[in-house]
């Protein structure tokens, strides 16, 4: 009886985990919970860093990260974004899936192949390459550098396979194993990070990097397989399906490598400020790409098959100005409180034993400057995947590499000009960021003849309501915390403490005090906002309804009738 329970559970929970997402609010659902359970585990895992390790060691830890990231992002994500996705639908769309996971795996072995040539180079390589892009680290710290690359090398490895097969599931609109990878890899690196520091020190959350590539990897392959996956070794340049990914995949892999470019000058800058500010750089980034994530990636990732088979109708243009609208409805408050609540955010997500309060501030003050550039990030993921969509990937290549030059040039200015702190480096970021979202949007005008109003009216609605928002949270917060007055901090001055106001206000030094404080301020103003949304007619806060009815319908298990076949 319980074996038969247990089949029954087992049969329907690998349905809904293979089930088909036909719809993007549904995709963009599973894309998005999927996207804020690892990127709250990818906090998780940063605390867990910031408390075994000193500021200096997680530098040096994520600067070993840039080479072995380098190549993937270079040699899969520009293939997989650009080229492979449409490609592969366009196969699927004409019943040809055979032919379909021929190109895949003839794409998988040739990426793989030109991976592991250039990784033995970077593995030889590594020292006079790590000299070269941290020239403010010291001989031991370098030494420490190349050791972890070395060993982050085998990461990217598993990455290469791993996600041609996200690509193809996402083609199938099963969304749920890919999005649960990321989960697995960032697990694996808090449990090996655990579990390996008292031997390994350091070297812990690379080991336990390669451990989650590798789940990252397999807990894909039982879904392509039963969807017709056959890996085949052959390096077929030849057959038109590989052809025409190279081709289009050409210019984003130019732009993804100028991309890379960008991200050694972000660990070439920020070792001059300190060797500690390039862990500060990381974590606020790696705090702020959660809205990015959440709201921009899953959208845009969930919208992409959709806008591929209308491409040859020429009629989506109502799915990306909802899709456009939704992205505005969702970050742009979510940037003003991550403005007003940087300290009590980077204390709650970092502050471990070994995170200083000078490491808290300076966290935070980047973390400020790089939600400045939130909406630009989360609006030009939907801009550059409509482009692709379009098989133009022309466009968003050159704006691309005109705002890494744009965005490289404010950095050297800001921070061997003006000599600014590390945030300068995120300030840089969040301004080419924008820049980068409006040109694309001009171009994306050009192209498809939208009308400009039907993007400048919701947004302007939203930008009022969470400015409004933002400012009940920031009067908030600076009244309700003790530290706030203690100081003399802000628009308080010099006033005192009234004596019997004491009982209403908090001392933030205590965590629980700390949390409570920071999820009343923010549920206040979600309430503002909302409200406000809801006064001005903004049409997108149906959402929330409909994101609560798809929750509370979450598929239940139906035991069905024993028969005497079941029995047997």
């Amino acid at each position: 009886m319980l074996a038969f329970y247990r089949m029954v559970i087992f049969r329907k929970l690998r349905e809904f985990l293979y089930a088909r997402q036909v719809d993007v609010l549904s995709a963009a659902m599973i894309l998005a919970g999927a996207s804020l359970a690892s990127r709250v585990l990818g906090l998780i895992r940063d605390r867990v860093l910031a408390h075994y390790f000193t500021g200096e060691q997680i530098s040096i830890y994520f600067a070993a990260f840039r080479f072995p990231d380098a190549l993937f992002e270079i040699l899969v994500l520009g293939a997989l974004s650009a080229a492979f996705i449409p490609t592969f639908i366009s196969y699927i769309s004409k019943k040809k899936e055979e032919e379909a996971w021929r190109v895949a795996s003839i794409v998988m072995n040739i990426s793989f192949v030109f991976f592991v040539s250039l990784a033995v180079l970077v593995f030889v390589f590594a020292l006079p390459f790590s000299r070269l892009i941290a020239p403010g680290f010291s001989p031991s710290e370098i030494e420490l550098m190349v050791r972890l690359t070395r060993i982050l090398l085998f990461t990217q490895g598993f990455f290469v396979l791993s996600f041609f097969l996200t690509g193809a599931l996402k083609s199938y609109q099963r969304f749920l194993i890919p999005a649960i990878a990321p989960i697995l890899y960032n697990l694996g690196i808090i449990g090996g990070t655990i579990a390996l520091v008292p031997t390994l020190g350091i070297f812990s959350p690379a080991w336990g990097a390669v451990i989650g590539a590798f789940m990252h990897f397999a807990t894909q392959l039982p879904l392509a397989f039963r969807l017709g996956f056959r890996p085949i070794f052959s390096l077929d340049f030849r057959h038109p399906g590989v052809r025409k990914i190279i081709r289009l995949a050409a210019p984003r892999v130019l732009e993804l490598g100028f991309l890379q470019l960008l991200k050694i000058s972000d660990l070439f800058f920020a070792s001059i400020v300190s060797t500690a500010s390039y862990a500060y750089l990381t974590f606020a980034q790696h705090l702020e790409m959660l809205p990015v994530s959440l709201f921009g990636l899953s959208l845009a990732d969930a919208v992409l098959p959709a806008l591929s088979y209308k491409r040859a109708s020429g009629k989506f243009d109502g799915v990306f100005l909802s899709v456009f609208r939704q992205i505005i409805f969702f970050t742009v408050p979510v940037a003003v409180a991550f403005i007003v609540l940087r300290i009590p955010l980077v204390r709650l997500a970092f502050g471990a034993s070994k995170f200083t309060w000078q490491s808290t501030v300076l966290t935070g003050y980047a973390l400020s400057m790089f939600a400045l550039g939130i909406v630009g990030q989360a609006l030009t993921l939907l801009f550059v995947r409509t482009f692709y969509a379009l098989q133009d990937t022309l466009i968003p290549v050159a704006v691309g590499i005109a705002d890494v030059f744009l965005n490289i040039g404010l950095v050297a200015y800001f921070i061997l000009v003006l000599e600014l702190p590390v945030w300068g480096i995120a300030l840089a970021f969040a301004i080419s960021a924008l820049a980068q979202a409006f040109v694309l949007w001009l171009l994306l005008i050009k192209k498809t003849h939208f009308s400009v109003v039907d993007f400048v009216r919701p947004a302007l609605k939203v930008f009022a309501a969470s400015l409004a928002s933002g400012g009940v949270m920031y009067f908030m917060l600076k009244i309700l915390d003790r530290s706030a007055w203690d100081k003399n901090l802000s628009f308080l001055g010099k006033l005192a403490l009234p004596e019997r106001f004491e009982l209403f206000i908090l001392d933030t030094r205590y965590t629980a005090n700390l949390v409570f404080l920071t999820a009343l301020v923010g549920a206040v103003g979600v309430l503002v906002y909302l409200g406000i949304c809801r006064l001005l007619g903004v049409e997108e806060i149906k959402l929330i309804g409909q994101i609560w009815k798809r929750v509370l319908s979450f598929p239940k298990v139906k035991v069905p009738a024993r028969t005497v076949e079941d029995e047997r």
